[in-house]
């Protein structure tokens, strides 16, 4: 059985545009079963996620999928994208990256099912749900 190339190159590619100071952007087509992401931000069916460090939390990058914690005008939601819905990932700074469309993606599952997001508790919105949350960190002079 051969393994899908995909989710290691989207690692592969990850690690370089972090390395590099740039801010990995995922372009992720909705319409693929298993997508979780929240409703509203997708345009012509496609979805651009900022997955750089200080964007998201809990970031796992698997085989099966993508998933993290990020805020979407102000309220943590969770998303999941399986590694077949990855169209790209690129930098945003200057747009160096790697287009997935029409990667050979391996022996498909063995039931046929899409894969299917973790079971994950959901996050909590911080100060309440009253917006943006202040860091803890203050200036020493």
């Amino acid at each position: 059985m051969t393994t899908s190339r995909r989710p290691y190159l989207i690692r592969a590619m990850y690690d370089w545009l972090v390395d590099n100071d740039f801010s990995p952007h995922l372009l992720v087509d909705i319409a693929v079963e298993g997508v979780q992401v929240p409703p509203g931000y997708a345009q012509d069916g496609k979805i651009v996620l900022n997955i750089s460090p200080s964007a998201v939390r809990a970031l796992s990058l698997e085989n099966e999928g993508i998933s993290f914690e990020a805020r979407f005008s102000g309220r943590a939601m969770s998303v999941w994208v399986p590694v077949q819905s990855v169209l790209a990932i690129y930098a945003r700074e200057n747009g160096e990256g790697m287009m997935l469309q029409g990667l050979d993606d391996g022996d498909p599952p063995p039931d046929g099912e899409p894969p299917t997001p973790p079971d994950t508790p959901e996050p909590d919105d911080d100060a309440g749900g009253k917006g943006t949350r202040r860091g803890h960190l203050k200036v020493v002079k």
